[in-house]
């Protein structure tokens, strides 16, 4: 239960530079984020040896001519 006579205004004042640490913390999760995405998309799932494919069947490498 909460006091009866709380100021949210004067809370927020007194706890001014959590609260910003807090936004900061949340802004700076938010970009490394976007970077991981940005990043697993660019890497994408292209083959890294083109001249070698799967077997589906044996599931041995198969060299491409």
């Amino acid at each position: 239960m909460s006091a009866p006579d709380t100021n949210v205004e004067k809370q927020k004042e007194k706890h001014k530079t959590a609260l910003m640490g807090i936004r900061g913390v949340m802004v700076f999760a938010a970009v490394l984020l976007l970077g991981l995405v940005l990043w697993l998309s660019y890497q994408g799932q292209e083959p890294r040896d083109v001249e070698t494919k799967i077997d589906g069947r044996t599931g041995e490498e198969v060299s491409v001519e």
